[in-house]
């Protein structure tokens, strides 16, 4: 889940920072539908709108996703083989 550090800009909302961060965490990670989100929020005793999700996932999807995005490591030039050749009686298999 989206730590402490990427919700910077969920400063002053109605709601606690953790249920907006764990609401539009989930939404974009499992994909759920923003009934789910509402029903997950309401399990833990917080009740919203599928508008208010709606909105905290137009207003936050780009800050987390260019978070992710930077704390992804970058890519090598590494190989990774996946087969590999031996040599049996001097004929390679």
């Amino acid at each position: 889940m989206i730590t402490a550090k990427h919700t910077g800009a969920i400063i002053g909302r109605h709601f606690p920072r953790d249920a907006i961060s764990y609401a539009v965490w989930a939404c974009l990670r499992f994909s759920m539908s923003l009934g789910d989100v509402k029903d997950l929020l309401a399990e833990r005793a917080i009740v919203v709108s599928y508008e208010t999700v709606r909105t905290w996932i137009a207003k936050f999807d780009a800050c987390y996703a260019k978070s992710i995005r930077r704390d992804r490591p970058t890519p090598s030039n590494k190989r990774h083989p996946d087969e590999v050749a031996t040599a049996i009686r001097e004929t390679k298999h």
